[in-house]
């Protein structure tokens, strides 16, 4: 009887902690939540969310909550960002980077990296003085005063308010858009989104001049330009009769110019992946998906039956550029 008292004192005393935690963030919500608030709404970029451990989960569910209630959101994971995902990042986006301590050794090669990208970033951190909040923005305070855990160790307070301050920030977002309940149906599969999932590829995948390419015998230095210039993370190869060759994603360069590779008088067929990863155009959207999430890729080259390149999907176009589905940019 006593073993059992002591279970639910000990667990009455989290969920007190952890409540008082909360509503300590009251106190913190100022002039930086506001100035969030309206640079995300104003933006023309999406929300892309990074961090790691517990961390990283809390940032995956405030995606869900945002992407689900019409702000462009998705997450990126800060050791795929250092190895090729970054390039996703445009000065248009805003970075969500989230640590409590602020000195989170993966994260902050990834906040340098944007600063130079030129991107917005704004810090959720406990800690107002740390090196995250003196590399962002904006620094959003979800400090607390002590975490549930008996030794201070695992996040728990510090987790359950950031969570917290994502939920705020959504729903203030939410009341800033006028977002409605029939608006939210359209971002859940039982809605718009389920009907359109059984369209073709073909309705929905990037075309012409859009398309990121290069023809066979092309420089590596013009294949890079093409890159940067269409900026979805990589560039498909094709012959004359437009028969797909390879693909050249920005990861595949990173990892290349940090290896020491020279670029200097070599052709794209040199450096290009071949046989890339491709869906006919006759495929559905939910196939598409579904793929996606299997092989762990976020885009696909679209072709026909006799290997024509016709266009490229991502899984943005797929959603609409307003949902995430956390997988990583790798071919």
């Amino acid at each position: 009887m006593k073993k059992k008292q002591n279970v639910i004192k000990r667990a009455t005393e989290v969920l007190k902690i952890e409540a008082q935690s909360i509503v300590h963030l009251i106190d913190k919500i100022d002039s930086n939540f506001s100035r969030a608030v309206d640079l995300i709404y104003k933006s023309k970029g999406r929300v892309i969310i990074t961090g790691i451990g517990k961390s990283g989960l809390i940032g995956r569910k405030i995606v869900a909550t945002l992407t689900s209630t019409g702000t462009q959101a998705l997450f990126l994971h800060p050791v795929e960002g250092i190895h090729g995902d970054l390039g996703i990042v445009t000065k248009e986006d805003i970075l969500l980077a989230i640590s409590n301590s602020g000195e989170t050794r993966e994260l902050m090669p990834v906040i340098n990296s944007v600063r130079q990208i030129g991107a917005t970033i704004i810090a959720f951190t406990g800690d107002k003085s740390s090196s995250l909040a003196r590399s962002s923005n904006i620094v959003i305070d979800v400090s607390v005063e002590k975490e549930a855990c008996p030794f201070g160790l695992t996040p728990t307070s510090s987790s359950t308010a950031t969570l917290a301050m994502g939920d705020a920030l959504a729903i203030a977002l939410i009341d800033k858009r006028k977002f409605k309940e029939k608006d939210f149906y359209k971002f859940h599969p039982g809605g718009s989104l389920g009907t359109r999932l059984k369209e073709p590829v073909g309705e929905a995948m990037i075309v012409g001049k859009q398309i990121p390419l290069v023809f066979s015998g092309t420089s590596v230095q013009k294949a890079i330009k093409e890159i940067d210039r269409k900026n979805v993370g990589f560039v498909l190869i094709t012959d004359k009769k437009n028969r797909l060759l390879g693909i050249l994603t920005d990861g595949d360069v990173r990892r290349m110019i940090g290896n020491g590779v020279s670029f200097e008088g070599k052709t794209i067929d040199e450096m290009m992946t071949r046989n890339p990863k491709t869906i006919d155009e006759d495929a559905s959207l939910a196939q598409a998906m579904e793929l996606m999430q299997k092989k762990e890729i976020t885009a696909f080259a679209v072709v026909n039956g006799k290997k024509i390149l016709k266009g490229y999907i991502h899984l943005h176009d797929i959603l609409g550029r307003g949902g995430s589905v956390n997988i990583s940019l790798t071919y």
